[in-house]
């Protein structure tokens, strides 16, 4: 193969991982649907959870995001370990 060519596949791999570095960290929203669906609670609930400030959001219009880093920063805080 070509120099040039290899090149290139080596910058396009690089910009693959660094999409997959993105989305590792935790930068993918969950829409409401998908959140109460994870964490088996009802749309009230959640409701709750986002007056009370127990989970970050967006909203965007009538739709609300939660990021995964939140719900795993809720989960984490509010783990008990075995004893």
């Amino acid at each position: 193969m070509e120099e040039s060519i290899l090149k290139d596949i080596y910058e396009e791999i690089k910009s693959i991982k660094e999409q997959v570095s993105k989305i590792s960290n935790n930068q993918i929203f969950l829409d409401n649907q998908e959140f109460i669906q994870m964490m088996h609670i009802s749309k009230r609930t959640a409701q709750l959870w986002r007056d009370k400030g127990v989970i970050g959001y967006s909203q965007v219009g009538c739709k609300i995001y939660y990021k995964i880093s939140d719900i795993e920063e809720l989960l984490n805080k509010n783990y008990n370990p075995k004893k």
